[in-house]
Order: C-alpha cells, then structure tokens, then sequence
C-alpha cells in the first residue's frame, strides 16, 4: 500500500527527473503528463473575419489518418498500422484533443483516411457539433496503406479534381466543415491562373465556407502575396491561409502579418518541423530548446510552439501529434510566458529557407 508519505517522495524524486537536462525526453514528457494531469482549456478567439472561433492550438491529422508520414520517430507513435485500430487511435487522440480544449480539426483527401476517421467520430456523438473542420484538396493519397511506398500523395490542382473531392469532403465533415483550402498552393501547378478552379471555389464560398490555401516550400510568400490579389465580385477569395512557420522557417513571417492585418485566418502547420524540434532529434539546437523547457517546467516542443504562439498574426499552431503524451506536452505551450532572455536565444535558430526546405526533402516516410 503506498502512503501519503511515499506518494510524495515518488512525485518530488519524478520531479527531479524531469529537470534533468538530458535524453530521457520521452520519459519527460510521459512522467510530466502523469503529474500535471490536469487539462487544459484554450482561448478561443475569432477566426480572421469569420464568424466563428477557434482555438489557439489546433489539431491536424497528418500524422493520424495514414501509417506513414515523415515526422521524426513517427514509426515508435503507431505500433499497430490496421486501418482498424488506426482508426481507434485517431478517436482517441481526437478525444483527448477536445479534453484539452481543442476546437480546431485540419484534415486532408491525402491524409489517408483521415477524412473517413474524423467523419465517424465526428457523428456518433451531437456534442461534437460545436468543432470546427477544415479539409484540404488538391493532392489524392496513392500509398495503398503502405509505410514504404514509391509515391504517397500525388498533387492536382485541376477543376475535375475540385469537382470530385469538394462533394465527398462536404459529405463527410458537414456541418462541421467550415473551412476549405487548396492543398499547397504553388505557382508550378498553375492553381491561382485557373479561372475554372477558382470560380468553383467562389461558388463554395457564397455558400458559407471560407475558402483557404495552404503553402509549402521556400516560396510561400509570394504565392500568398499572388493568391492575396484574387478578387471575384470585387470580394477577396482567400479568407484562410495555412503556411510553414517555425523557429527555423520564418521567410513567410512578414507576409502572415500582411494576411493577418487584412482578415484572413492564419493557421500555423509544422511549427515543430516534422519533429526536428523535438528531443527526438539530436542537432544541436535542440539543446537550447531543452534547457529553456527545463527553465519553464515544460518540455523541448512545448518551447518551440510557444514562440509561435507569441506572434500576434498566429491565429492557431497546429500540434501534428500522433500520441497522447505528445499531444499533452504540446499543449503546454498555451500556458508559456517565454521572457525577452528566451526570445533573443530562440531568434538565432532560425535558418536559410532553401536550406530548411532541402533538408526537410529528406526526411524518411516511416
């Protein structure tokens, strides 16, 4: 029988243990979510200038809705790859996301079969009818529920693509889906030249969604200063973006602010750079991430979401979790005050966009 005597000592000896600044990082993150069991209730706060809310850490299912994906360490998160129980553990996650106060679900056609996963979770419970979805098309899912595949998604920014995944998102997600977004909008596809394309989305947008976009590689800022000029019936079409932005990729950090400023949505993806700022990485600057995590009694990614979640344009950080623990350590970052001595160590990390994009080319699909 273990009395309140030694219930103590064990709580001040795990205590200790997550101090230490060392490579039990994993442990850290399981002993601390073991302690401060507590859940977390996020802000809510107006997303852009649509009229509903959301939280400021949201929850997207890369990682969730598909056995492989390119996070670091992503093959210790999911032991058992059946589309059974990855769909069990997509509930659960997600489950434990709205414990947290998470109101904001991001999901895609190429994710697997995150769409399906969310839809049956979505309906079997009415409680769930104040969340708020956001689906992406654009890029169609070609592994065939394979880790190791010679292609996982295929990109096609095509109004036949648009006019096929746009009818079986609304199907799946409705009502929760609010907002839908061209899946890594760039200047090579030609999607923002499309007239058809864009008309369909108009179309889509006069009947409540907010149209969004998200981006990917060294020029995301000027393909979000191109899709900023779209007009239709003298409205912008573009209510949402969802760029890269982390401690390490910052280029597109002037034009969010622009987006930001002008009502659009800014949602946040890879802000721990599929895993590079996690202890799960041995680089360098995960160092420096760990000794300020262990200042604030938090862990290494909880640090790297709280810088972002202190720019003023970041509407929402998505936490790209594949685990209970990591989703609990990630949502730490809510409750982070870093200090303007964090702040000046933390700018010196961030790095040469073309570099940051070579090097995540490749990362191992795992």
């Amino acid at each position: 029988m273990v009395t309140p005597m030694l219930f103590k000592a064990l709580i001040f000896i795990l205590l200790i243990i997550l101090r230490i600044p060392c490579k039990l990082s994993e442990l850290k993150i399981h002993l601390f979510n073991l302690i401060n069991a507590k859940r977390i209730f996020m802000q809510q706060v107006p997303f852009g200038a649509s009229s509903f809310k959301v939280s400021k850490i949201g929850l997207g299912m890369a990682a969730l809705g598909r056995p492989g994906y390119i996070n670091i360490g992503h093959e210790a998160d999911l032991p058992n790859t059946t589309e059974e129980q990855m769909q069990k553990h997509a509930h659960h996650i997600l489950q434990e996301a709205v414990d947290c106060g998470i109101t904001y679900i991001d999901a895609a056609q190429s994710y697997g079969k995150a769409e399906q996963f969310l839809k049956a979770w979505l309906h079997d419970s009415e409680e769930r009818r104040h969340l708020v979805v956001g689906s992406k098309w654009g890029y169609y899912y070609t592994a065939d529920w394979q880790v190791k595949a010679e292609v996982h998604e295929v990109k096609e920014h095509t109004i036949e693509r648009l006019n096929l995944q746009w009818p079986e998102s609304r199907h799946r997600l409705d009502p929760n889906l609010k907002l839908y977004q061209i899946h890594s909008a760039t200047f090579e596809s030609g999607v923002l030249k499309n007239i058809s394309v864009l008309e369909k989305l108009e179309e889509i947008r006069q009947e409540g969604y907010v149209i969004g976009l998200s981006l990917s590689g060294p020029n995301q800022a000027e393909v979000l200063q191109e899709a900023m000029k779209i007009q239709i019936n003298d409205s912008p079409l573009f209510g949402a973006v969802q760029a890269t932005f982390n401690l390490l990729e910052q280029s597109v950090k002037p034009t969010l602010q622009l987006a930001y400023d002008r009502g659009l949505g800014v949602i946040v993806k890879e802000g721990l750079a599929n895993g590079r700022l996690t202890s799960r990485n041995n680089e360098p600057f995960v160092k420096v991430l760990e000794s300020i995590a262990d200042k604030h009694d938090v862990t290494a990614d909880a640090i790297a979401l709280a810088y972002i979640l202190q720019e003023k344009f970041v509407t929402t950080v998505l936490s790209g979790a594949a685990t209970k623990a990591h989703l609990l350590a990630n949502v730490e970052a809510e409750k982070v005050a870093l200090d303007m001595a964090d702040l000046m160590v933390l700018e010196n990390m961030k790095s040469d966009s073309k570099k940051y994009w070579s090097q995540r080319s490749q990362l191992d699909w795992n």
